[in-house]
């Protein structure tokens, strides 16, 4: 239930000859609160509720709880949602032992891309790409929540 993750812009397209599963992702916030966001997402053909901690100093450690949901369910949820429908495309990387989840946004924040890594540690150790760019783990503007409210378009 702690997620440990970090958050990197991502350079190129070079990461898409690397790709070996493709999703396309919509989701939306039943509540944005730093706090305690809870998110409601379509991944592919299933459906999710999570709910999200606030990070800690460093913005890679929090609280995580995901269950999965009939996908009418979450459609459903989709229209109690805040405004701000976040809708991309995840593409997954397996770099030495550890997976990269590229997110290449679309409608309003489309222009953004973003690589996301789970660890078992703040510390631990990975190889890190050549199209990976600048970490922006502890960048709030880079979280879907906010993403959701204040659109990269608009920046």
């Amino acid at each position: 239930m702690i997620e440990i993750e970090r958050k990197f812009l991502v350079l190129s397209n070079d990461f898409l000859k690397e790709v070996f599963v493709e999703k396309r992702i919509v989701q939306a916030y039943l509540n944005s609160n730093p706090e305690r966001a809870v998110r409601v997402r379509i991944n592919g053909n299933k459906g999710y509720l999570t709910i999200k901690g606030k990070g800690n100093e460093t913005g890679t450690t929090r609280f995580e709880w995901e269950t999965e949901i009939p996908i009418a369910d979450a459609d459903k949820l989709l229209l109690l949602c805040e405004e701000g429908i976040i809708e991309k495309t995840r593409y997954e990387i397996k770099i030495g032992k550890h997976l990269f989840e590229v997110d290449v946004f679309d409608g309003e924040n489309k222009g953004l891309i973003l690589a996301e890594i789970e660890l078992q540690s703040e510390d631990e150790f990975f190889v890190k790409p050549h199209w990976l760019g600048q970490e922006v783990t502890n960048d709030e503007r880079f979280y879907n929540a906010y993403l959701s409210r204040h659109p990269f378009r608009s920046w």
